[in-house]
């Protein structure tokens, strides 16, 4: 079995070995993500490590996932654009100006 990512909606109370369905993880764990998305939300990851029963397989698996933080938006994608205040600076002043 290939250990790169996998897709679908597996279910992660569930062995992947033998099918069994798990009644808890024998632990759980938080992962933050480092970095924010575009809206500055932070990702937050619940893990938990699984033994089946049956078989013994051991296997790790993402039990729930959220989003917090951030700008609080009505529409996704859609931010509103605000307006920078303009500052003008005369560079000929600058000649008067002694270096430090």
């Amino acid at each position: 079995m290939s250990r790169g990512r996998r897709r679908g909606g597996r279910d992660p109370y569930t062995c992947p070995n033998c099918g069994t369905k798990v009644k808890e993880p024998e632990r759980t764990w938080t992962l933050v993500s480092p970095m924010p998305d575009r809206l500055g939300r932070i990702t937050m990851t619940i893990m938990a490590a699984f033994r089946c029963p049956s078989c013994g397989k051991r296997w790790n698996a993402a039990i729930q996932k959220m989003k917090v933080g951030g700008e609080e938006s009505g529409e996704k994608g859609k931010r509103e654009k605000r307006e920078g205040q303009v500052i003008e600076i005369d560079l000929s002043e600058l000649d008067d100006v002694e270096p430090l």
